[in-house]
């Protein structure tokens, strides 16, 4: 029996004597099957042709990627507070030195993701640090590909944690998609792609599908706006290495009213 990996998205199954026959996370219009067809390959697979990246990205903040990419390429982070650290989504790969690293940081109290694409290995990465809670939307739990005790369901607006860190539901490119808030520095806010930091470091973009370029209705955008707007941040962190270190609230205000006029 064997959790297989989606080669293309990454997130890992129920094991099983045989591959999936199909990953509807990929055969959703927000993600794409790869041209050349499905594929899969497992954890251990990944281990010896991928090494991990552990990069302190501002105090005490680390960005956790893949070289070379695998899948989707996404960002997880780590976000050391004394009362324990977060790690914010998730990547698929987990070895022995990351493991290591992050002991000596302090290790992982808890989990958290923004949306289904990142689910990755999330019950691996649980396991490997005590069984830490896994939180996800209760909204986007039909997509989840493997299931565990771990795996804790949140629901409403709001998940409050600990150090002033809280959960806060956007929605948008999935009904259950969620952001970070954190009040280190000046605020902060960790966003996955749920809100994606855009090439200039100045804006940002939010889409129901960044691969396929399908936009997101004015309802939703207005929905998503609302939710960031009462909270106090100056920093926000993407998914893909992108980073706004200062001004990110008039980045979404500005970013986010230009696409409306846009859209309109």
């Amino acid at each position: 029996m064997t959790h297989y990996l989606c080669s293309t998205c990454g997130v890992q199954y129920e094991a099983s004597k045989e591959a999936p026959a199909h990953c509807p996370i990929c055969e959703d219009e927000r993600q794409y099957v790869h041209p050349g067809g499905q594929s899969w390959t497992t954890l251990e697979q990944v281990q010896k042709t991928h090494k991990n990246i552990i990069e302190l990205v501002a105090p005490n903040l680390y960005a956790i990627y893949t070289t070379p990419d695998f899948a989707i390429g996404q960002r997880a982070h780590l976000l050391v507070t004394p009362e324990g650290n977060i790690l914010w989504d998730c990547i698929a790969n987990l070895d022995a030195s990351t493991i290591d690293i992050i002991q000596r940081l302090g290790g992982i109290r808890a989990i958290a993701i923004s949306h289904p694409h990142y689910f990755s290995t999330i019950v691996e990465w649980s396991h490997a640090f005590g069984n830490v809670p896994v939180y996800v939307h209760a909204l986007d739990a039909e997509w989840l590909q493997r299931r565990d005790e771990v795996i804790k369901f949140w629901s409403g607006p709001e998940l409050a944690l600990w150090a002033g860190m809280k959960l806060v539901l956007c929605g948008g490119h999935f009904a259950g998609g969620n952001v970070l808030y954190a009040p280190a520095g000046n605020g902060l806010l960790l966003v996955g792609d749920i809100i994606q930091v855009s090439s200039d470091r100045k804006t940002v973009s939010v889409m129901y599908s960044y691969p396929n370029n399908i936009p997101l209705s004015a309802r939703e955008i207005n929905t998503l706006h609302a939710a960031v707007k009462p909270l106090e941040y100056d920093a926000m962190y993407g998914a893909f290495g992108r980073y706004i270190k200062t001004g990110a609230v008039a980045a979404v205000d500005f970013s986010l009213e230009r696409y409306l006029r846009h859209i309109r």
